[in-house]
């Protein structure tokens, strides 16, 4: 498959899943361009309830990247009957873990945001929001696992066809369903929701007719359906487990950051939901490099080249940063016209352009933190990637809490906490990757 790890064929495999992100992330950006119409309130909704979505889908994440490392390995190692019965197991559970989840959300969700949302208005639309934004998580959650195996093979560019359908259908029912055209009912922040849900739905349907139509059955042995395997599904969830807390938790921390923000005012609310979708714009590239840096560091190890996982996370860091120059030069020429696109308030328009600039440096320095973390995670040492993620979340909390409800500084200088983030997970990736320690027992999963 990979003989050579060259600078072109680590962007063969990026890249369509930059494509893809890019598509992807046009949904967060309609959805905040839209809403940011309609008024402070509902961006600011959407900013909690997204960002709680989100973190939700880190479990099926976490889940999929284990798939993903497991598929890489075989594929490495010349096992690719053995593929289709990992996919088995990973989809089952992605499927009965979305039933667990989406239970849960609807019985905790309304309590859980009327205790810690301060406006009345914030929280009504977040509840709104979320009745029907949960149904996606059954979709998100299938959608992950083919996900996974398609980039473990690297057939990344199946993943870029499915984001683009994902986004025409999402940025079509967001026009039409939150301000009621065409003849569809007016449904405000409620049609940002379904239109999401129904996207996502149609991802589903691509990936099953793609795989069943347009895929070697046969090579991968899937959907074979021979029988439950402990042993295997018990490798699968020693991967994926410390992935999954590791990503919920990140995301969940993201969570907390933005209730502290809500604390600050709606206003400083609202100008966060902003950033956050240009942010996750920036971050596309790190999306892609970071994905490829797991599956070419498991697939080097199932092959027994362990002297080249550390030459191929320099070349794909450095390679993930020159990217992200690119986006991060647009976002600092024109940022008037970035934060245009989401609200057309001049106060929050001010007040977005310094934290733009913020977040701007920040996304250089994740650049390598991102590539160095999924190395880590790439050579199955998924538990110590965990315990960085944790060390570091302990710190950037505290910093966020001082920052925003204790020292009071400007929502700008809030967003510095980015930085500490940033520096202090590529500086623990590094030091556990120079070490060596990863090389005990790498290759047993």
């Amino acid at each position: 498959m990979i003989s050579d790890i060259t600078n072109k064929r680590i962007w063969r495999i990026a890249y369509p899943i930059i494509l893809g992100s890019i598509a992807q992330n046009l949904i967060n950006v309609t959805d905040t361009a839209f809403l940011g119409r309609l008024g402070k309130i509902e961006l600011g909704a959407a900013a909690i309830g997204g960002v709680f979505y989100l973190a939700i889908i880190m479990f099926g994440y976490g889940l999929g990247l284990g798939t993903q490392i497991i598929v890489a390995r075989r594929s490495g190692e010349g096992r690719q009957e053995g593929i289709g019965t990992v996919m088995e197991h990973s989809l089952a559970t992605l499927v009965l873990s979305s039933v667990l989840i989406f239970g849960l959300i609807k019985f905790f969700s309304p309590g859980f945001f009327s205790s810690i949302i301060s406006s009345q208005g914030v929280f009504e639309a977040t509840r709104d929001y979320m009745k029907l934004r949960s149904w996606g998580i059954f979709f998100a959650f299938i959608n992950i696992g083919f996900s996974a195996f398609y980039i473990g093979i690297t057939r990344t560019g199946v993943i870029t066809w499915s984001t683009v359908l994902m986004a025409v259908i999402n940025i079509f029912l967001d026009y039409v369903l939150i301000f009621g055209k065409m003849g569809f009912p007016e449904m405000g922040i409620r049609g940002a929701a379904a239109a999401s849900v129904s996207a996502e739905m149609s991802v589903t349907a691509f990936f099953v007719f793609y795989t069943l139509s347009l895929t070697d059955l046969k090579k991968y042995n899937l959907f074979t359906f021979t029988g439950f395997n402990f042993e295997l599904w018990k490798r699968l969830a020693g991967i994926s487990l410390p992935v999954m807390i590791q990503n919920f938790i990140s995301l969940a921390v993201w969570f907390v950051f933005f209730v502290f923000v809500e604390k600050m005012g709606e206003t400083q609310l609202a100008i966060s939901n902003i950033i956050r979708s240009v942010y996750v714009i920036l971050m596309i590239p790190i999306q892609g490099f970071s994905s490829a840096t797991n599956t070419l560091v498991s697939f080097l190890i199932g092959q027994g080249r362990l002297a080249g996982v550390l030459p191929v996370i320099y070349k794909t860091s450095w390679l993930c940063f020159l990217m992200v120059m690119v986006f991060v030069v647009f976002s600092l020429l024109m940022p008037s016209e970035i934060i245009g696109i989401y609200t057309d308030d001049p106060l929050l328009a001010e007040g977005s352009i310094p934290v733009l600039h913020v977040v701007s440096g920040s996304v250089i320095c994740f650049a390598f933190a991102m590539v160095f973390l999924y190395g880590v995670s790439g050579t199955g040492k998924t538990q110590v990637a965990l315990i960085m993620e944790m060390v570091v979340i302990t710190v950037y909390l505290i910093a966020a809490y001082l920052f925003a409800n204790v020292l009071s500084f400007s929502i700008a200088l809030v967003w510095t906490v980015e930085f500490i983030y940033a520096i202090l997970l590529f500086l623990l990736s590094f030091l556990y990757l120079k070490s060596g320690n990863w090389r005990k027992a790498s290759r047993q999963i």
